[in-house]
């Protein structure tokens, strides 16, 4: 079973990326809006301002969520990157669609720094065609990070994300559930190839620097 595709679509005068699930898919997210884990009916990756300076990003969220028609409940990402560069990979039935900025890459274990409001974001939205247990979809976040980290450290990025780095991992909410999700597992390192590929693949395609890579 895979997950649906994305709709481009327009909110607020934003390109959006929409994915809108026929029937709730169990998920696990560090979104702001629609985070933890739980039944999702929706997805979207929505392109903000570079200057972006909303202070209640989830009210944000919920506005564009009701401008698409979206009900239910639902992960809202948002992103300074243009979601039209958005890449997707798959790999044994796992598909990831990244959006990669990199404007502002940070070492999560740096000293303690001024909030920083250079735009990036790396947004990843995953689908498993398989059932993950609860602790499997914890691991599959943290696989995520790790060839997230990977694919940075192989392009030269002075860091291992950025501070806004969100991740939403979906799968079909029936079915014997896969116990593990980490990088040596069958679904995880599916996982890992395919967002180490759209996060290399998203660093050449929007980012000039990255392009002769």
């Amino acid at each position: 079973m895979t997950g649906p595709l994305p709709a481009l679509r327009t909110a607020q005068g934003r390109p959006v990326l929409v994915w809108r699930c026929e029937r709730p898919w169990l998920a696990v997210s560090s979104a702001s809006f629609g985070g933890g884990i739980g039944l999702r009916h929706w997805v979207f990756n929505c392109t903000v301002v570079d200057d972006y300076d909303r202070p209640d990003p989830p009210a944000h969220i919920a506005e564009l969520a009701a401008e698409l028609g979206l009900a239910h409940d639902g992960i809202g990402l948002l992103t300074a990157v243009d979601v039209r560069h958005e890449v997707t990979a798959v790999d044994s039935g796992v598909r990831a669609s990244v959006t990669t900025g990199v404007g502002q890459p940070v070492w999560a274990a740096a000293p303690q720094q001024e909030e920083v409001r250079t735009p990036g974001t790396i947004n990843a939205v995953c689908w498993s065609p398989v059932r993950l247990g609860e602790a499997a979809l914890v691991n599959a976040i943290a696989t995520v990070a790790e060839a997230k980290a990977q694919a940075l450290a192989e392009a030269g990025v002075d860091g291992t994300g950025t501070v806004t780095d969100a991740t939403a991992v979906l799968c079909p909410a029936d079915g014997d559930p896969e116990p593990y999700g980490g990088p040596r597992s069958r679904i995880g390192a599916a996982l890992a190839r395919a967002v180490h590929a759209g996060i290399s693949a998203g660093l050449r395609t929007s980012n000039p620097r990255y392009r002769g890579l």
